[in-house]
């Protein structure tokens, strides 16, 4: 069976994108709404952050932030544009789904869009998320629902990649759910995610 190389597919679409920034450099707007939870000198890691539109946002918010992401292209982008907003993010190159994931080191840990993962490799991403998280601290995720596959404006085209409420309460039944919320808005996020999506955000809490 071969195994999809995630490093290669991410970084063509990277550097396809020339000067651009696939997602755009603005925010995830879900992100953005949850303003309120963060603030200076929380640590915060955002996991497969991509060009660094919300780990440059989290720093400009007051975060200590790191980043990981498995493209060494779009790392050269985000660092570019860390430097240009003046911030300073903590870039790791890194694998998710094969990293030595920290314990217990991060007041929030944030995962936007981070759906390519299988089913057989979401439980390693999420736990190790959830590790990452102090006693307390937050986890924010927001990925696409599978209504998704109608309105194809974004995401994986693999159904069984996709997250519903169940899954989500199931995964993170041994925490508190501050926010769970399924909806549809429409989103403008670079070229990569434009137009009408079916959403899911999540807020949850770590058990002191």
């Amino acid at each position: 069976m071969t195994t999809f190389d995630h490093e290669a597919f991410w970084s063509a679409r990277y550097r396809d994108a020339g000067e651009e920034y696939l997602f755009g450099t603005a925010p995830n707007k879900f992100l953005a709404s949850q303003a309120g939870s963060f603030g200076d000198g929380m640590r915060v890691l955002s996991v497969a952050d991509g060009e660094g539109r919300n780990a440059v946002w989290l720093a400009e918010q007051g975060c200590q932030v790191t980043a990981t992401e498995i493209s060494p292209v779009a790392l050269e982008k985000a660092a570019k544009l860390a430097r240009g907003r003046s911030v300073t993010v903590d870039f790791i190159e890194a694998d998710i789904l094969n990293w030595d994931w920290p314990q217990e080191d991060f007041d929030a840990v944030v995962g936007i869009f981070i759906q390519f993962a299988t089913p057989a490799e979401r439980p390693r991403q999420l736990v190790g998320m959830k590790q990452a998280v102090k006693s307390g601290g937050l986890l924010f995720l927001q990925g696409y629902t599978p209504k998704q596959l109608e309105y194809k404006t974004g995401g994986p085209s693999a159904v069984e990649n996709l997250y519903t409420a169940e899954m989500l309460r199931e995964i993170f039944a041994d925490w508190e759910i501050v926010l769970l919320h399924e909806h549809e808005d429409t989103i403008e996020e670079g070229s990569a995610h434009i137009g009408r999506s079916a959403l899911i955000d999540l807020v949850a809490r770590k058990p002191l």
